[in-house]
């Protein structure tokens, strides 16, 4: 793949776990670029006036710098990624870097920095990486072709992989890019355009081609949000251009991910839609903690609620009582904020106060933890464990069976 007379790049595997690894930008292809960098365990700074909303969620994760570049930021940095907009920014930062002997990627102009960045894919232990001698687009379907023929046990599969004009509604799962299903990777891999939200697996916008649109449609809680409305329109106009959309989702698209919204606005305006389910994180995330929604003869049912509207709210559709008056398991999302008072109605309205509770933070990723509580004390666990979204909330005696060393013993089976 390389010229006649250019030295070919030497390729190695960088360890970047605790080193300091420097991002220079704050749009998109920053966006694509940081989430693997966390993965490989990189101390990252992002130096940017602006960030997309994305990033901006990552703050627990990297430290952000809202302003300019300064050649300072280069203090004890081991790599650097100049991703900016703005060449004349780029050049500043790979020349900095090239004093410092820092080697700096240059997502504007490969010649102009000391490193590349490949076209990366895992798959369980392997990591695949394909340099294409700066032709972005070949390394990619190379990379393509690899994984693929990983995943479904073929030596090439590329001209299985569909892509007809149209969206595709796509589950993430949840988080965790190992439990993302073969047909979302597939799915994935034919997009022209992928509109994603911060809960669908990061780590899989890196493995995007170059020549993929990626439209970042994040809903911070209580913070900066993509209206549903935008989504709709922008999953339609990008689909009637003739491009394959895949508009990926973390969980599964029908549980309170508002999917079924999507799919109707595509039929409204006659556009091909399909759905890939995902798996939903009310009955994985619990199971990958090792805490069962059912148990022979404990549980008999689960019930699954959204917590975004506390009991009383005008806007509310849950039944609080009635749910206080189950036995069974009830699994609470995007119900953090929410807990201490749901957690009071169920007891006002019969639920055991010293009914177990298991708040599964991160769920799926390396941060995972789970807080053990009852409904008497959540509200005090909470603020001391400093829990914030996303969280999975499991109520019920089958967090005793998962925890006997924690609960008084329940039924063993």
């Amino acid at each position: 793949m390389w010229g006649m007379n250019a030295p070919a790049p030497y390729p190695t595997g960088l360890r970047l776990n605790g080193r300091r690894v420097v991002v220079v930008g704050g749009g998109h292809v920053a966006q694509r670029r940081i989430p693997a960098l966390i993965d490989a365990g990189a101390d990252v700074l992002v130096v940017a006036p602006e960030v997309t909303p994305a990033i901006e969620g990552m703050e627990q994760e990297i430290t952000l710098a809202l302003r300019p570049f300064v050649e300072s930021d280069l203090t004890d940095a081991w790599y650097c990624i100049a991703a900016t907009d703005v060449p004349e920014v780029n050049a500043e930062v790979a020349a900095a870097c090239e004093t410092r002997r820092i080697f700096c990627v240059r997502s504007d102009d490969a010649t102009g920095g000391s490193a590349w960045t490949p076209a990366v894919g895992r798959h369980g232990s392997v990591t695949v990486a394909v340099l294409g001698n700066r032709e972005p687009r070949q390394s990619a379907a190379l990379r393509d072709d690899i994984l693929t023929a990983l995943r479904d046990g073929q030596l090439n599969a590329t001209g299985a992989l569909d892509r007809t004009p149209g969206v595709v509604i796509v589950g993430g799962g949840p988080g965790d890019p190992e439990l993302v299903t073969v047909a979302a990777r597939h799915a994935l891999a034919s997009a022209d355009v992928v509109v994603a939200d911060r809960l669908a697996p990061r780590a899989l916008l890196d493995e995007l081609g170059p020549h993929v649109e990626l439209l970042d449609v994040t809903k911070l809680p209580r913070g900066r949000s993509a209206r549903q409305e935008y989504i709709n329109d922008v999953i339609v106009e990008k689909a009637r251009e003739g491009k394959r959309v895949i508009r990926f989702k973390g969980g599964d698209n029908f549980v309170f991910g508002r999917g079924f919204e999507e799919v109707q606005a595509c039929r409204a305006a006659g556009v091909p839609v399909t759905v890939i389910p995902g798996l939903s994180s009310s009955v994985a995330v619990p199971g990958l903690a090792q805490i069962p929604v059912t148990h022979r003869g404990v549980a008999h049912e689960f019930t699954v609620v959204s917590g975004h509207l506390p009991p009383g709210h005008d806007e509310s559709l849950v039944e609080w009582p009635a749910l206080a008056r189950l036995r069974g398991t009830l699994v609470l999302l995007m119900a953090v904020e929410n807990a201490p008072a749901i957690a009071a109605t169920l007891v006002e309205h019969g639920r055991d106060p010293h009914t177990p509770v298991a708040v599964i933070c991160d769920g799926t990723m390396p941060t995972e933890r789970t807080v053990l509580s009852t409904l008497a004390t959540l509200s005090d666990d909470l603020a001391a464990q400093g829990v914030r979204p996303p969280a999975i909330i499991v109520v019920g005696d089958v967090v005793a069976v998962a925890h006997p060393e924690r609960y008084a013993t329940v039924g063993q089976g």
